[in-house]
């Protein structure tokens, strides 16, 4: 809400800082204050000058006074002298009121609002949690980068992916959410999400609430446990159903393994350790596997991986085989 600091005249301020203003002038002013912070701050910006400036006040109603007094006394020497007080204190006024005015312009310049920066996070070796200007939450895969405005003004919540990141997405039915990746558009009010770029393909994995993904003039929108992979080629959008939780594993720190075939732990074991292994044998492939590993190293779950299917683990120089 922009600060309503002209609600009221400036003069009547005076008058009622001097304890000149009338009954219905009093009341006013104590509405006029009550009524928001703004005028409140406005209020003590005021008297605050007003106390510093008392004594070129007092000065000024002297000088005023004795000039006038003097003047009279020329043209008028049998009529009895009027004091000036009302014209001096108007001229004081409008002394103050010019003061006043200095000081809220300066005020206003020193607490205007910053300007809309654009801000990029980077990852490489690490993940990393930030929070963006509306209160959602991004987890940010390692190797991957984040662009987004350090306030959002617009109608929308507009931000930019490049890599993987999960997504925390703080309501707001009228301010939707917007991440550009690819040249695909995804459209959120508030929900939970994991959207993953590579080599040009995006996917969109959700975990709660509904997800739209657009690309071109197609959209499709995904429900929870569903998924869409969208080739850099495709020309059609086509959502499946996604049980597996391993995508999480840069979240949670665990390899949640639920019925999932071997090819692809050993892709995102690749992934995580920065590994090189090769399924040596196309057989072990679709070989499936249903456990958790926590915080454990990778020759742990490669002896994990051994023992379930009687397979051998063999290291070479740049790649570890399983055969």
């Amino acid at each position: 809400m922009t600060p309503n600091f002209y609600h009221i005249d400036d003069m009547l301020l005076m008058k009622y800082l001097l304890g000149e203003a009338n009954r219905e002038e009093r009341a006013a002013v104590k509405d006029w204050l009550s009524a928001e912070e703004a005028n409140r701050l406005y209020f003590q910006q005021m008297q605050t000058i007003w106390n510093q400036s008392k004594t070129l006040a007092t000065t000024k109603v002297v000088d005023e006074n004795l000039a006038w007094q003097r003047f009279q006394r020329r043209i008028h020497p049998e009529e009895p002298v009027r004091k000036v007080e009302r014209f001096a204190w108007l001229r004081i006024a409008a002394l103050f009121i010019l003061i006043a005015g200095a000081a809220l312009f300066a005020y206003q310049w020193l607490n205007r609002e910053a300007p809309v920066q654009q801000l990029a996070v980077h990852t490489q070796t690490n993940t990393l949690i930030d929070t963006l200007p509306d209160g959602s939450v991004i987890t940010l895969n390692k190797n991957s980068e984040l662009s987004y405005p350090s306030k959002f003004k617009e109608d929308t919540r507009t931000i930019a992916l490049k890599g993987e990141a999960f997504f925390n997405v703080m309501p707001d039915k009228k301010k939707p959410f917007v991440i550009h990746v690819n040249d695909v558009s995804i459209r959120v009010v508030g929900t939970s999400f994991n959207v993953r770029s590579e080599n040009g393909a995006t996917e969109v994995i959700v975990e709660t609430g509904i997800v739209q993904v657009t690309r071109g003039n197609k959209t499709i929108e995904l429900r929870p446990k569903e998924k869409v992979t969208v080739e850099s080629k495709d020309t059609t959008l086509a959502k499946a159903v996604e049980e597996e939780k391993l995508y999480n594993y840069y979240r949670t720190k665990e390899f949640v393994c639920d019925n999932t075939p071997l090819w692809k732990l050993v892709e995102v074991l690749n992934e995580a350790y920065g590994s090189n292994i090769v399924i040596d044998r196309p057989a072990l492939r679709n070989l499936r596997m249903s456990t958790t590993f926590t915080n454990e190293s990778l020759d742990q779950v490669l002896n994990v991986i051994s023992l379930t299917f009687n397979i051998n683990v063999t290291r070479t120089k740049d790649s570890i085989l399983l055969r």
